[in-house]
């Protein structure tokens, strides 16, 4: 017989500590949409038996949430407990967090039930954000340029011929990089993964 501290630590989350937003749904008993949005925590402790068959998908109020689940018909209360877990593993709501979580999950092809924090950081990605696309991809470009090129980059910086022009868009969707760019309503990311 297993201990009663055994048990416990056993013993599933079940309770939000992250502010999800809230989710729009549909009762497939009622044959209509929820006439009001629910909070994550609601569509955890949906009952499908009692309330009826349900899907669920955000309702954009949280933007990072919307991120993680693009693409997706529906979202279950399952994966908000699971996103919860890699959440509080990865330290928190930090965004750079919610864009790894979105690359392993969209990019990589990766299982939200399966994906560990160490799966999520060990990623061979940098992430830069900015306010723009423009200024952010001319400001990374620059960056990696240096990082991966110093002599190159010192060569071109030491140079007084006017004619020498590093083009930072040709740069950066050269072979060497792989890059994906996220928007949202206040800032941008641009994610690049060296190939």
């Amino acid at each position: 017989m297993e201990s009663k501290s055994a048990l416990n630590s056993q013993t599933i989350q079940t309770e939000l500590t992250f502010d999800f937003g809230t989710f729009e749904g549909f009762n497939f008993r009622t044959q209509s949409a929820i006439c009001k949005n629910l909070t994550a925590q609601e569509v955890v402790a949906w009952n499908h038996d009692d309330a009826g068959e349900a899907e669920f998908w955000p309702a954009g109020d949280r933007e990072e949430v919307a991120l993680i689940f693009k693409g997706q018909d529906n979202v279950s209360g399952c994966e908000l407990l699971e996103l919860q877990r890699l959440l509080s593993d990865l330290g928190g709501e930090a965004l750079e967090n919610w864009v790894r979580i979105y690359y392993a999950l969209r990019v990589c092809g990766d299982c939200l039930e399966t994906l560990t924090a160490r799966e999520v950081e060990d990623l061979e990605i940098q992430i830069y954000f900015g306010q723009n696309f423009t200024d952010l991809r001319r400001e990374t470009a620059y960056e990696l340029f240096e990082l991966y090129f110093p002599d190159a980059y010192h060569a071109w910086e030491k140079s007084t011929c006017d004619g020498l022009i590093f083009d930072t868009d040709r740069f950066l969707d050269s072979p060497s990089f792989s890059t994906e760019e996220i928007r949202f309503t206040n800032s941008v990311a641009l994610i690049v993964q060296p190939q």
